[in-house]
């Protein structure tokens, strides 16, 4: 069976691609994240780089083979970028166990800018006293001498300022300057200016040797500050992390004593698949694997969000990372590594916080020129001020000069080089580059973890923005609304049919086991049957359906079972999704299917059984048609439930104004069964869909509202013409524009493989996770719990999390349109304000602080959900 490909992407194979992970320390603005992506991306052989601030993360796509992971790393820490590869051993442990090192970096940073932080609140104190005049020198006279002062502010560059003025210069000379190059220059500047003036006291300047020491004292407050709240919001990723657990118990010779025999305890990287562990109670389960020995309760909160523990016993599945509770099982393990179901969500939710959002393209773009821009945004205040400004305003003056013991200025109180200096300062200062690099990452990195710890696996920052914009969600019916564990409900058999037009001659009739449930109209069997006279029709279909997995074969298979029938031998099994399967038996060509399968073997239908199907799917009741022989045999009926929260999750969905919708390959009238006992409007279910053409479906919803509605002739009945399985996909209408603007943002939810050509075709794909893998590879949002209710939460916080986003871009923009002019001295004229270098740089460390903190405010959310 092959799957239709994604509809967006070109037919040529693309080459294969290889991810490369490098943890990235030395980051401190979105000017470095941009220095670090263009470095990767001017590597050879490098497709593609993405770099995160806010997990100091850099993500790496080329050609397998093709680049050198340890020469990327090379590449950066030789520009001051240092970087570690993540050595990929396909085990978790091995994986994890190279994460404690930026872990480790960060509290090492942390203990850090502590340090730096008390020295610097210690020099800002004796610093400050300055201001005090007469109060401080009455108890301590050195307090009021300038040299002291300037002996304090050379400490703050030389210890706590050290590291900002270094990595600035090394950012500088790597044409890349970042915020510490702003800050750095700052500083140096108002200190040698404060130098010159006490070295030279007849120029008449005066000193302010406590602005490079209060600029210091307030940058690394603000920055302690911020990755303290980096670090709350990296916590619940953090707890994915150690979710893994790092030990197992491995049994030696299962087939001797089975549990019973002895254990040895091993790293959980280790175990191999097929090898059976031991769990005892108050474990972590290390590996997914099938229970095989034992009885107990499993707390799965990990992987569901839900606290109340599961019964596992012989022939369940468990996952890695959940806890044992009650009693001592025997596992066998299936999956192991990085292929575990923890693993795989870690690597997800990494993956996801790595993809921007495009709304983040501007910032990165702004963020590429911004040093640049606010040093000449700087020159031109000082060019402004000191050749125009000071001599129209004549009057103008900035206060805060030091007048101390020990300088003797001569009279020029208004001197327009240091007036035009310190505005230049302040400009340089007041910018803040790690506002805009912080605003998108922050965010999705919050965001995601919260929806990882809930069960909800959103794939990116692209992806909440799609979110946020979505007006319409189409459902597949089958195992998504419904329970996916339908009952047969009816067997019936074609009789004379007067016309001849689809039965076969009257006359002979094989004995036939009906076992009808509910008969819909007393029916006898035909000719056909007789051909195959040994079976019932559920052995038949039981027989055919054994070559496939689908809901409805499961439901055909269970009834025999419950018959305690026996199941004939078939072979030659064919399976075409969407319209139906077939086999031989007995020599003998058995189709099961729908209308246009059996329409497509040219087997002709009478108006009595149409008229008998068609009662059928009114019912909402799935129809599937047996032909043996090349002749209609009989119809099952297949029932199949809502699923018990698919009302109140389509009723809150509609209540955010979006757009509901039913896509289902069933007939019109099952599936406007289905859509009544919703509430939807039969204009909102679009049935008769074969897998192949759902992405058609998907994207003629997608142009609609672009001048031509989109392609309706996705409705079915049984009389429309069949379609092949072969035939394209109608995906724009003729005489339409050949590249249509997408007018509606569509999401799918869907769980099997038939449903991934559509997931991938909607805006958002939305997958439960009890669906396939490839449903949960090709979907942007998987739904961990299998609830319905998960699609409702999902939206919502991903519109949240883009509201974050969003406000913390606004803020970050807005406080540098206003910060910076108000810096070089719009207001000074008129009001007299202005911004002194250290407000500025309080000004500048609030801002950064403040777009993380609202990004860990969204964790209020959790209680809303």
């Amino acid at each position: 069976m092959q799957l239709v490909p994604k509809t967006k992407l070109a037919p040529e194979l693309d080459p294969i691609l290889e991810k490369i992970i490098l943890d990235v320390g030395g980051m401190k603005c979105a000017g470095c994240v941009n220095a670090v992506e263009r470095q990767l991306t001017q590597h050879p052989g490098v497709k593609s780089a993405c770099v995160n601030l806010a997990t100091e993360v850099a993500v790496v796509e080329s050609e397998t083979g093709a680049v050198d992971a340890d020469a990327l790393a090379q590449r950066l820490t030789a520009v001051g970028f240092p970087a570690q590869p993540r050595k990929p051993n396909g085990t978790v442990a091995g994986e994890i166990s190279t994460l404690p090192d930026p872990a480790e970096r960060q509290r090492r940073e942390m203990r850090s800018s502590f340090r730096q932080l008390a020295i610097a609140a210690i020099l800002l104190l004796l610093s400050g006293s300055g201001h005090f005049g007469n109060l401080g020198s009455s108890m301590l006279p050195v307090l009021n001498n300038i040299w002291f002062h300037c002996g304090l502010a050379t400490v703050a560059l030389l210890i706590p300022g050290r590291q900002i003025i270094v990595d600035g210069w090394l950012g500088w000379r790597r044409n890349a300057p970042n915020m510490n190059t702003l800050v750095g220059l700052g500083t140096l500047t108002a200190y040698i200016a404060s130098l010159v003036a006490l070295l030279f006291p007849k120029m008449g300047w005066e000193c302010f040797f406590d602005e490079p020491v209060m600029m210091l004292g307030f940058i690394l407050l603000g920055r302690t500050l911020e990755q303290q709240a980096r670090g709350r919001a990296a916590a619940a990723f953090r707890k994915l992390l150690a979710l893994q657990p790092q030990v197992a118990r491995l049994i030696a010779n299962p087939e001797k004593g089975g549990m019973g025999s002895s254990s040895v305890e091993i790293p959980a990287e280790q175990v191999r698949v097929g090898e059976w562990v031991q769990v005892l109670p108050g474990d972590k389960i290390p590996v997914d694997g099938e229970v095989v020995v034992g009885k107990t309760t499993v707390d799965e909160s990990m992987l569901t969000g839900e606290s109340v523990p599961v019964i596992k016993q012989p022939g369940d599945m468990v996952t890695g990372g959940t806890l044992n509770q009650s009693g001592a099982i025997a596992i066998q393990t299936t999956r192991t590594g990085s292929d575990t179901t923890l693993a795989r969500i870690v690597a997800l939710v990494e993956a996801a916080q790595t993809r921007k959002a495009p709304v983040q393209k501007l910032a990165d773009t702004v963020a590429g020129y911004f040093t640049y821009g606010v040093l000449t945004a700087s020159v031109l205040t000082f060019v402004f001020w000191y050749f125009f400004g000071t001599h129209i305003w004549a009057d103008v003056s900035m206060s805060g000069g030091m007048e101390m013991m020990g300088h003797a200025t001569h009279e020029a109180p208004h001197s327009p080089l240091l007036i035009s200096l310190k505005l230049a300062i302040a400009v340089m200062v007041v910018a803040c580059p790690c506002a805009l690099g912080l605003a998108t990452p922050t965010a999705i990195l919050v965001g995601t973890a919260m929806g990882a710890e809930r069960g909800l696996l959103i794939k990116g920052g692209d992806v909440l923005e799609k979110a946020h914009k979505l007006n319409t969600v189409v459902f597949d019916k089958t195992g998504t609304l419904t329970t996916g564990n339908p009952i047969v409900t009816d067997c019936l058999l074609i009789g004379e049919m007067g016309s001849g037009e689809g039965g076969a001659p009257s006359g002979d009739k094989g004995e036939w086991g009906v076992g009808s449930k509910e008969p819909h109209s007393p029916l006898s069997s035909t000719d056909a049957i007789n051909r195959v006279c040994t079976y019932s029709l559920i052995q038949l279909a039981a027989a055919v359906e054994s070559g496939t997995y689908h809901p409805l074969a499961k439901a055909i298979q269970q009834e025999a079972q419950q018959q305690q029938l026996s199941i004939p031998e078939a072979v030659d099994f064919h399976t075409e999704p969407g319209l139906g399967v077939s086999a031989v038996v007995e020599g003998k060509i058995v189709l099961l299917g729908n209308w246009d399968w059996l329409s497509w073997h040219g087997i002709a239908i009478n108006e009595t059984a149409q008229q008998v199907a068609q009662d059928l799917a009114t019912d909402g009741k799935t129809v599937v048609c047996v032909a043996v022989g090349g002749a209609l045999a009989g119809l099952i009926a297949v029932s199949d439930t809502l699923r018990p929260d698919a009302q109140s999750t389509v009723d809150k969905l509609r209540q955010m104004g979006l757009r509901v919708m039913l896509l289902s390959g069933d007939r019109q009238e099952a599936a406007n069964a289905i859509a009544k006992q919703l509430g939807l409007d039969s204009a909102d279910v679009i049935a008769g869909v074969p897998p192949a053409k759902k992405a058609a479906a998907i994207q003629a919803l997608q142009l609609e509202g672009t001048g031509r509605q989109g392609d309706k002739g996705t409705k079915k009945t049984p009389n429309s013409s069949p379609p092949t399985p072969h035939s394209p996909l109608p995906l724009i209408p003729r005489g339409g524009p050949t590249f249509p603007t997408p007018h509606s943002v569509v999401a799918m939810v869907g769980d099997g493989i038939n449903d991934a050509p559509a997931l991938s075709q909607a805006d958002v794909g939305i997958a439960l996770h009890s669906g396939t893998d490839v449903a949960m590879e090709t979907a942007e949002i998987v739904l961990m719990r299998d609830r319905l209710n998960d699609v409702v939460e999902s939206i919502q916080l991903s519109r949240a999390t883009f509201n974050k986003i969003r406000q913390n871009l606004f803020w970050a923009f807005a406080y540098n349109t206003l910060g910076i002019p108000l810096a070089a001295g719009v207001l000074f004229p008129s009001l007299g304000f202005v911004l002194n270098p250290s407000g500025a740089a309080a000004l500048m460390a609030f801002s950064s602080v403040s777009v993380v903190t609202n990004s860990i405010l969204l964790r209020r959310l959790a209680h809303h959900l």
